[in-house]
């Protein structure tokens, strides 16, 4: 049953419906919200509370955008409330050594797969919070741009220069990493 569909029958009260909505785009949402808090329990939180929020606002919702991408707008607008009202994070350095992953595990190639992973993160930490929501939009999630345009509420064009500017600042960070 399309997605349109199922956001009528959830609107008219049918729990069932908004259900199959919340087990088909949660996932996805998910990783949108730990992408951009960086915490799994903060990003189960928000998309908590977006699916709350999208259940109350159902009656409004018009169908002028896709149910998917008027979820990630406002998975989005939650993921940023949370960043504005919660203290700074912790420095990489300051997070505890993950444990070793198994006895066969080469030492060598986890110790690099690490710190590639670090560099990474330290470099999507260092785009500009525009960038870093457009890259994952487009890389994480897969989003086209008009939808990535409809939840970052920009033109495409907008998106297009975002992406290419994050593109290029990650090619340039994980230069050595190649």
């Amino acid at each position: 049953m399309p997605d349109g569909l199922l956001a009528v029958r959830a609107a008219e009260g049918d729990e069932d419906a908004f259900a199959v909505l919340v087990q088909r785009h949660g996932r996805p949402l998910l990783a949108l919200a730990r992408c951009m808090l960086g915490n799994p329990q903060d990003a189960e939180d928000a998309v908590q509370d977006a699916f709350v929020s999208a259940w109350r606002r159902l009656p409004e919702y018009h169908h002028s955008a896709e149910f998917r991408t008027w979820m990630y707008r406002i998975t989005v607008n939650r993921c940023l409330t949370m960043r504005r009202r919660r203290p700074p994070p912790l420095s990489l350095d300051v997070v505890a050594e993950p444990a070793a992953r198994d006895v066969w595990s080469q030492p060598v190639r986890s110790a690099e797969q690490d710190a590639a992973t670090a560099a990474l993160s330290r470099a999507l930490g260092d785009l500009d919070a525009g960038q870093r929501l457009c890259w994952t939009l487009r890389e994480v999630q897969g989003l086209s741009y008009k939808e990535i345009s409809h939840v970052t509420r920009t033109s495409e064009q907008t998106v297009r220069g975002r992406l290419f500017r994050a593109r290029r600042s990650l090619q340039e960070a994980m230069g050595p990493w190649r």
